[in-house]
Parts: structure tokens; sequence; C-alpha cells
């Protein structure tokens, strides 16, 4: 499709948008009397409308049915999170009974490494990728010492080549390669939170276990926001949080997926709990672990019901429309938002733009990492001023993420604008 920085063919392209009535669903914060053009939803989506009438609807079976509320509210807290497990499924690519909803993010990584990080004396490495969410770098960190290694000597990280902002495939296969058999985990982000990277998960996921290693995700960026096939990548297992493309709201809980070719594996460490019994049995308060089949036999604790409301209205959402159309906008959305930043990079003499993001489709979502040269802090302020909600991180890059579920073309090219009375007010 040719572009056109201009607000007629904006707003031409949002008429043929057949996800643009989503945008009504969402909540939007006010900067000067008018909705802000939010590009923030890979830190925290929006709020959907529904998610209060899900809330409500909990906290009124607790106040009138309060304990009885767990069999007899409409939909009964005992297996709510059951809900989730078809929806869920085909956000990820998975088998329903691959994948569940618990705890919080890294809670759940830390969870699934009990499992799947199995270090002996000569197979004990992982891999993860340089400049990993801190969360991350933090986790690796203490999983190696509980089992009696040092960071420095357990702990691999793929770098980017000098000069280049993203990781080349052929290095983190060439890295697991010369790790063999030594390579206890793979665990790298499926989406880089930096620079938007999407890593080849097939044929990363494919290398580790030539190797003999376990091969996991952390999929914070990438859930909601890119196709995923867990299951027929042969993934052992991945994580997510739901706040940010999935819109469940501040810090909520998470979701995580366990291949089915694990699921009889008696060899497998877990923490087990009691939400993770045998459920048909577990009122019998039996003092023995039986798990559940599949991966809800990962669960540990009950389950935060209200928090997991407004979280199954986003799935309901998801749901609804199927993750092809919204990569197909996504799509169509990020490329309008690169053209328009190169429009305005080839305008203004005093702007100049690197995207750090690649150029490549099959290599992101819709996030643009942009390096502002000769810009410094205070145009992000000014957007935010002005009514842009973006992301800065340091030293000096900007993080744009245009949402298909509530970002508009018309959005684009008011940012746009905006964007430069930014630069010509300096």
């Amino acid at each position: 499709m040719k572009f056109e920085n201009n607000l007629q063919f904006a707003k031409s392209l949002d008429a043929q948008d057949e996800l643009g009535k989503y945008r009504n669903e969402f909540i939007f914060p006010q900067i000067n009397n008018k909705n802000v053009i939010y590009f923030t939803g890979n830190s925290l989506g929006l709020q959907p409308k529904s998610a209060k009438k899900y809330v409500d609807e909990v906290m009124t079976d607790w106040a009138n049915l309060a304990v009885e509320g767990h069999f007899y509210a409409d939909k009964p807290w005992w297996d709510y999170h059951e809900r989730f497990c078809q929806p869920l499924s085909e956000i990820v690519g998975a088998k329903p009974t691959e994948v569940g909803v618990m705890n919080t993010l890294t809670v759940n990584l830390h969870l699934l490494m009990v499992s799947f990080y199995k270090p002996t004396q000569k197979k004990f490495k992982i891999i993860c990728e340089e400049k990993a969410f801190p969360s991350d770098q933090y986790m690796f960190q203490s999983q190696v010492k509980s089992r009696g290694f040092e960071p420095k000597d357990a702990i691999v990280e793929i770098k980017r080549r000098e000069g280049e902002h993203n990781i080349r495939i052929e290095d983190i296969l060439s890295k697991i390669e010369e790790v063999g058999d030594e390579l206890a985990l793979v665990l790298i982000g499926g989406v880089n939170y930096y620079t938007g990277q999407v890593f080849d998960m097939k044929t990363i996921t494919e290398a580790g276990h030539k190797v003999g290693a376990y091969v996991g995700w952390d999929l914070a960026h990438a859930a909601g926001n890119i196709e995923l096939e867990l299951n027929k990548w042969g993934v052992d297992f991945a994580a997510w949080c739901s706040y940010k493309y999935m819109n469940s709201g501040p810090g909520n809980v998470s979701g995580y997926f366990v291949h089915e070719k694990h699921h009889e594996d008696k060899d497998l460490n877990r923490f087990a709990g009691w939400y993770g019994h045998n459920k048909e049995r577990r009122f019998l308060m039996e003092p023995n672990f039986d798990p559940v089949h599949g991966a809800n036999g990962w669960q540990v604790s009950n389950l935060p019901i209200l928090s997991m409301a407004p979280y199954l209205a986003s799935v309901d959402m998801f749901a609804e429309i199927g993750m092809k159309k919204l990569v197909a906008k996504r799509n169509l959305i990020t490329s309008y938002l690169e053209f328009i930043l190169h429009e305005i990079d080839e305008e203004l003499e005093e702007a100049e733009f690197e995207i750090l993001t690649p150029s490549n489709q099959e290599e992101r979502g819709c996030q643009l990492s942009v390096y502002l040269h000769g810009q410094g802090k205070e145009l992000f302020h000014y957007l935010m001023k002005n009514g842009v909600v973006t992301d800065w991180r340091e030293p000096n890059v900007i993080r744009f993420a245009p949402v298909p579920l509530y970002t508009s073309f018309e959005d684009m090219y008011n940012f746009g604008q905006i964007l430069k009375q930014g630069i010509l007010s300096k």
C-alpha cells in the first residue's frame, strides 16, 4: 500500500478498519480535555469498559452468596480459571489443557524453572539474550545460586554484534551449538522489551532440543501481540503477563503454558499446592499430592477471582476478534507509523530518527523503538504534555506501541503533527 501523510488518508484507513469499533470499548485518559494518543499498551493496556461489569459481578456474588459463591455464583469461583483455557489456547497456539492462569509473571517463571531447569555438574548452563528484562536477569541469578552454581559460570548471554541493535538468529543458533552438552535451558523473551525484536521461536526451540536442553519463553511482550504456535513449535513451557497487550489491569494475574508432552512426566519436579491437586478429590484433604492432568496441575494456591475477572473480560474480547485480524491491523498500523516517522525525518533538518526495531514484519510486533539523535528527554516531555502517552528508555529511546485494539490511523497522523511541533519548538 502507498501511504500518505495527511488526515484524509488516515481517515480513509480508519473507515476501512473492521476493528475500529473496538476503540469505543476502551476508556482513554484525557489530557487537555481530549483522549490521549496511547502508545504504552506494551507496558499497561487501557481498561476495557467491560472489565467493571466482570468485577462487579464477582462483588455482587460475594455480597449475596459469600462462601457459596464458590459453587453457586453465575461463574462459580471453584472453576473460574477453567474459563480461560479455550480463549488463551487460541491466543498462544496451544491446546486448552496446556494453558492456565495463576500468580504473576516472574513467580510463574520461577515455578516453571523448578520443573525445567534441572542442572547437573556437567549440564547446568542457561542461555538468555543480552539486555533481557531485569526481572528475568534477577531470576536467572537467584535460580542458579539456589542450585549451587555461580551466575558468571552458568548464565550465557547472546550478545548483539558491534554496531547492531538486534541479535542475529545465526548467533543464537551457533551459541546453542557451542554450549552444547553443558546447556540445560534456553529461556529468552519472545519479543525483546527494549528493541521490539521478535525472535524465531520455532527455530530456536528446535536448536535447543537438538542439544538436549529444555526451551522456555518469556512472552510478556508477545502474548496478545504476535501469532504464537507453542504446541506446534514444541516449546516446553512459557509464561506471560496479562496487563500489557491483554489489558487485564496493573500487575494482574499471569498466564502460563506447559506442553502436553510433559503432563505425565513423573520425573519433573514441581512445587505442589492444594489447587493443583486432583479436582474431583480436592476436598477429601488427602495427604499425598495427585496433580490435575494438564497445565492446571502446576497450580499452587487458591486463585484470585477479583484479579481474574478483568482478565476474563479481555480474553473474551480476543476470542471474539481472533489473533489473525489483530495481526493484520497491527502490521498495517505499525507500518503507517513507521512511514510517518520516516516522512518527518526527511522533512525536518532538526529530526534524525533511528528505528531500532527490525523493519521486517516477521521480526516485530506493534512496537517501534526509536533512537532520537540530537533530541533529549525534553521531546518526550513535550509529547506527554500534548496528549501523546509514550515510554522513555535510557539513554535516548522512545518506545511507541500502536495497539491494534484501540489505536486509530488518525492517531498516527495526529501524533506526527505533534511530534513535528515538538521538534520545531526547541
